[in-house]
């Protein structure tokens, strides 16, 4: 399989776009349409498929307009094997629409354990190769040994890991800003370190970063400390981060704009679009294409790049 992240890269030229759809299918937020994966007295095989055939229809709209989708597992797990079964079909589904998927699974844990998830999610143990991610997301907290079966992992089969550095989520500084270099800036030194190796013809590594896009003034640094490291940006939209916010995430350290330095994602702005008031009475496939083309746009205007 041709290397992670010229595989990216070639997907955002293609698109003409740095964006990346989160597939969060929460159930309490679900068009009416998929209202039985709300009910408890349904069966769970029937719950989880329709999740599963909301994700699809997402990524139907996404096919030839964003290079990437990122599936949330947990909104799978909970519903067991049957959520599983769901899990496999969006992604081969999303690979049958030729996007890249970033299985958002933030696993992390020690090497034994760390190998089977990368078997799991990376490699596979026979069978259907559709249903494997391109790329996954880990937590660095148990330190490198917790990471390298997943760096292996890569190596064997031109897959790719975003590694959580300054997370979107409010309670980030509780950690991530504590220490002196700040643990975040010492996660950002090894995720460049572990990205060497894995470099691409297209001078990115297959090693990446996840970054809060509502962190914006600390964007730049963070570009600056990993210049070859594509960077995953979650807060966009829904979580406050506008396209401005973003711009500095894109900028090396020679001040050159390169779309394939990041991914810029958005879950609720686009799948739950039909609750915002801007897309008030329309069906909900219109809202959420309505919204992304808008997301495409808004993009593309703070990055000087006309949409496709």
């Amino acid at each position: 399989m041709k290397h992670f992240a010229d595989r990216l890269a070639a997907a955002i030229e293609r698109c003409g776009n740095p964006c990346l759809i989160g597939l969060d299918p929460h159930v309490d937020l679900l068009p009416d349409e998929f209202a039985i994966a709300r009910d408890r007295s349904a069966p769970r095989a029937v719950r989880a498929r329709a999740i599963g055939d909301f994700c699809c229809d997402v990524i139907e709209l996404c096919r030839g307009r964003v290079p990437a989708v990122k599936p949330q597992s947990a909104f799978f797990e909970v519903f067991g094997a049957d959520g599983a079964t769901q899990w496999e079909r969006v992604v081969a589904t999303a690979h049958a629409a030729e996007l890249l998927v970033i299985g958002d699974v933030k696993r992390g844990d020690i090497a034994s354990t760390a190998a089977a998830y990368a078997t799991a999610f990376l490699e596979g143990v026979g069978g259907d190769s559709e249903s494997l991610c391109d790329a996954v997301t880990l937590s660095p907290f148990l330190g490198a040994d917790s990471i390298e079966p997943f760096l292996s992992a890569c190596l064997r089969t031109g897959t790719g890991i975003y590694v959580l550095v300054r997370t979107s989520n409010k309670g980030s500084a509780d950690f991530q800003r504590h220490g002196s270099p700040q643990l975040s800036r010492r996660i950002a030194e090894r995720v460049v370190e572990w990205g060497r190796e894995l470099t691409g013809d297209s001078g990115w590594s297959s090693v990446g970063a996840v970054v809060g896009a509502t962190h914006a003034a600390e964007l730049r640094e963070f570009r600056e400390s990993m210049p070859t490291t594509p960077l995953l940006l979650p807060g966009y939209g829904a979580q406050g981060a506008g396209a401005a916010d973003i711009v500095d995430a894109f900028r090396g350290p020679s001040g050159s704009t390169q779309l394939a330095g990041a991914l810029v994602n958005s879950s609720r702005g686009v799948l739950f679009a039909q609750r915002d008031s801007a897309h008030k009475g329309k069906p909900w496939r219109d809202a959420s294409r309505a919204a992304l083309e808008h997301m495409i746009a808004d993009l593309g205007g703070a990055l000087g790049v006309v949409a496709k």
